[in-house]
């Protein structure tokens, strides 16, 4: 019997456990959020990620801040009313308005995108473009295209009679060239002593085309200077006029988010994530348990038995197989009858009758015959056993009476030579 108390106290113990279980379950938790949070952090940043390119020093990029940038011009244009949008990805397959502005600064041009370019100028679309970056330009402008020339050029007035150039002044310039002859088109900058030209403006087709030596007065550093700004806002068209920054060019293209980050980061990542996946797995709570719930056990002990008798059975000797059952029997009921180790066998049977045993147990313990004298045997060795019910001792068996508590019957009084001494103790039911 337990004290009492010591259920509670289990309880106390379980509940504690699973206390301290819930406890290591939260311990768990941060390690979810951290990962989870990192991975919305990669997100996050990658969908500011502009699509390719620096975005800082990409040379007359919109997207640019930086002092070569034109991330400025866009922002003026937008405070003046034009509607402003970049084109990422490759030219050739733009949707562009036919009326719209285009403007691409210090860009190499495929001759897909040239080809492209041309047919929307020629339809009616306006142009503003640094040719100093390559020849595309003269093969957009047609038969007469104008000359790049290296001469620098610092400072400039307008040339002519152009509409782009009515109401500027001074224009600086970073120096980063000129041209030598404007050919099929107007002049509409010059050096102040009128040599050098540094833009030209002209229709072509349906279009205009304004072609810039040096793109320098609409980058960021110049922007700001003289009379740069009204310059840009000159040659964007009238008020109103959409304008596309062409940004293919510079390297950024139609992706977005994780698609716009170069191959190696995309691989990088894809390998972290798939860390973090292995790590999660290998940290996290499987979804069974990870042993079995019950202990398993051995055989049961019938089991053992039926083979061990088995085993016995096939020695074809059933008499000698039992010959320790039927000593031990025998020894416990020399015991419990008072009777010496070497007492014949016919007190053996007689004390067997008088303690209860049926006569073929009986039988068995002074001799094993055929199977039914195994079973016999077993079964007197069960009701003899210390603490087996049914089998009551013989009164005053060993002559001595037992104390007061003790287990079973006092035995015989004189039993084994042991006279009983006046007054000796009776056995009663209850301890004093």
């Amino acid at each position: 019997m337990s004290a009492p108390g010591e259920g509670r106290l289990a309880g106390a113990g379980d509940a504690s456990g699973r206390l301290a279980g819930a406890g290591d379950a939260s311990a768990r938790t941060p390690r979810w959020v951290l990962v989870a949070g990192a991975v919305l952090a990669v997100a996050a940043v990658a969908s500011m990620v502009p699509p390719r390119g620096s975005g800082t020093d990409s040379p007359s990029s919109s997207y640019s801040t930086g002092p070569t940038g034109s991330g400025a011009y866009a922002e003026l244009l937008r405070r003046f009313d034009h509607p402003v949008d970049r084109i990422r990805g490759d030219l050739d397959r733009a949707r562009l308005a036919p009326r719209s502005t285009l403007v691409i600064l210090d860009a190499e041009l495929t001759g897909a995108e040239t080809e492209r370019v041309g047919r929307f100028v020629r339809a009616g679309g306006r142009l503003v473009a640094s040719a100093g970056a390559g020849q595309w330009l003269e093969e957009v402008v047609g038969d007469d295209p104008p000359r790049f020339d290296d001469a620098p050029v610092t400072a400039a007035i307008p040339a002519g009679d152009v509409p782009e150039g009515a109401g500027i002044g001074l224009v600086r310039l970073g120096g980063q060239g000129s041209f030598g002859r404007p050919g099929s088109l107007q002049p509409l900058l010059a050096e102040q002593d009128g040599v050098a030209l540094v833009a030209l403006a002209g229709d072509v087709g349906a279009g205009r085309v304004v072609a810039l030596a040096d793109p320098t007065p609409l980058q960021n550093r110049l922007l700001g200077v003289a009379d740069n700004a009204g310059f840009g806002l000159a040659v964007a068209g009238p008020a109103g006029t959409p304008v596309a920054f062409a940004e293919g060019p510079h390297g950024y293209g139609s992706g977005e988010g994780l698609a716009a980050l170069p191959g190696r980061w995309r691989v990088a990542l894809a390998g972290i994530g798939l860390s973090a996946v292995i790590w999660l797995v290998a940290r996290s709570r499987r979804l069974g348990p990870p042993e079995d719930e019950a202990r398993p056990l051995g055989p049961r002990r019938r089991t053992y038995v039926d083979a061990l008798a088995g085993t016995l059975g096939r020695t074809g000797h059933p008499a000698e197989a039992a010959e320790p059952v039927r000593l031990r029997a025998r020894s416990l009921l020399a015991g419990r009858a008072g009777l010496p180790p070497d007492a014949p066998d016919d007190a053996v049977r007689a004390a067997a009758v008088r303690l209860g045993l049926p006569p073929d147990e009986a039988e068995a313990l002074v001799r094993v015959q055929g199977e039914a004298g195994v079973l016999a045997a077993g079964r007197a060795l069960a009701r003899l056993e210390p603490g087996a019910r049914g089998v009551p001792e013989m009164p005053g068996a060993r002559g001595v009476p037992e104390m007061p508590g003790a287990r079973g019957v006092p035995e015989m009084p004189g039993a084994r030579g042991v006279p009983e001494m006046p007054g000796a103790l009776e056995t009663t039911g209850e301890p004093r």
